[in-house]
């Protein structure tokens, strides 16, 4: 992802694609601003929607050691066995102790070198910038940028590297993997999975990814079995938003991946710091497998189940009735009390909006409203908050994804219905 003034923070674009996956996954800080706490995000209000503290599984990898691990196994070679490492890691353990480092470090200017070195000849660079594996105050993400420009036009393409954290779930952070069609409408994805436990994906996308027009953005993610990962993206017509036209890339996906998994970064690899620590204890869940289950079973018999979308926290799914598509979303958080004072009345609160108090101290809080993404989709929310601090919101939107057009006239589930999801203890005890 492109470099920033911030250290190499994620472009607003990279953000939006990553915070759906990141939001239902995590406990939040921020209480959402309105009845649509939902997805991945978007706009610039999506930096609202993430709940900033990770849930944590207790899981550890082994990590690489020094020069030795991950060049032995030839991660970034053109046999396709292993893969780079996840970014948006930390630059130390759990315990706080400093990272120790594998191999001497490589400078912002030597990222830039080798980038270059990787494209196709004939063209000419400019703009370009690169930042080394010592640089950086939140994480060790070395990364390289610049613009690639022939007689067919210019492209932005740049390079990130980094090392996954081995107590974190892979689902919730680093850019492998394809996001779902709740989320990103417009994508065309794939993912491979190579010799040695490397896993390729491969994305064409748009700059605004709500949206099938506009600058085209592909990217290309390498991750290896060890944790280590690159992700390679393109922009066509020059970089990140400078250009509204629909060009092509000018490199193909087949380049970008021949770039990911060129062996000239495995110097880059070596000098990331190995995570150190423990992991923390994890926190309260909900299985996606069983918030999956407890939602199908109250939707209408003889419809189609598509496009599911499971994790700890949150499940999304494409239900039709026959009528038209219409997606269908349960999220599921814990110890929420604090965070919800004052959000869960209907004051501020844009559409129709009724909120009670059960008998037992239960709040439940029902919306009709319209998409906040610019589209005409209607959304349709209940959220209910239990007096221990449990959360459960229901969601519906009347297509298949809340930037996508709309494909009945409103949502499918009565209100009724959607209170009945949204109260089911299911989702608590399986």
């Amino acid at each position: 992802m492109p470099l920033d003034e911030e250290y190499g923070a994620p472009s607003d674009e990279e953000f939006e694609t990553r915070v759906a996956r990141a939001m239902h996954h995590t406990t939040g800080e921020f209480p959402p601003h309105s009845a649509d706490l939902v997805r991945r995000s978007v706009g610039q209000g999506r930096r609202m929607r993430l709940y900033a503290a990770a849930r944590i599984t207790a899981a550890a990898l082994a990590v690489v050691a020094a020069g030795g691990g991950l060049l032995a196994t030839g991660a970034l070679g053109g046999h396709g066995d292993g893969t780079p490492e996840r970014l948006r890691t930390a630059a130390q353990g759990r315990t706080g102790q400093p990272a120790s480092r594998a191999a001497a470090p490589v400078d912002g200017d030597e990222m830039v070198r080798t980038l270059r070195s990787l494209l196709p000849p004939g063209g000419t660079v400019s703009h370009a910038s690169g930042r080394g594996t010592d640089e950086g105050e939140s994480g060790v993400r070395p990364a390289a940028e610049l613009t690639y420009t022939t007689a067919e036009g210019s492209s932005g393409i740049d390079i990130t590297v980094g090392r996954l954290d081995p107590g974190i779930p892979g689902d919730q952070q680093g850019d492998g993997g394809c996001l779902p069609v709740e989320v990103r409408p417009y994508d065309t994805c794939t993912t491979q999975k190579l010799a040695g436990g490397a896993v390729l994906d491969t994305t064409k996308s748009f700059t605004y990814p709500n949206a099938d027009s506009g600058q085209k953005r592909w990217y290309v993610v390498l991750t290896t079995a060890d944790g280590a990962q690159l992700t390679v993206q393109e922009f066509g017509g020059g970089g990140e938003k400078a250009s509204s036209g629909g060009a092509d890339p000018l490199l193909s996906v087949a380049q970008l991946t021949s770039i990911v998994r060129s062996p000239a970064w495995h110097k880059v690899i070596a000098a990331l710091p190995a995570p150190q620590g423990t992991p923390a204890t994890p926190a309260e869940r909900a299985p996606g497998a069983r918030l999956t289950r407890v939602l199908k079973a109250h939707l209408p018999h003889g419809g189609t189940v598509s496009d599911v979308n499971a994790s700890d926290g949150l499940v999304q799914l494409v239900h039709d009735d026959g009528h038209g598509k219409n997606m269908v979303e349960v999220d599921v958080q814990f110890d929420r009390t604090d965070d919800l004072a004052g959000h869960m009345g209907c004051a501020g609160v844009s559409g129709d909006c009724a909120a009670t108090t059960l008998g037992d101290g239960t709040r439940v809080k029902k919306v009709r409203g319209t998409s906040e993404k610019g589209g005409s989709a209607q959304v349709w929310s209940v959220d209910v908050l239990y007096p221990d601090g449990r959360r459960v919101l229901a969601r519906e939107v009347n297509s298949f994804a809340e930037s996508a057009p709309v494909t009945r006239p409103r949502p499918e589930l009565s209100m009724d219905q959607l209170r009945d999801i949204a109260l089911d203890k299911g989702f608590f005890t399986g």
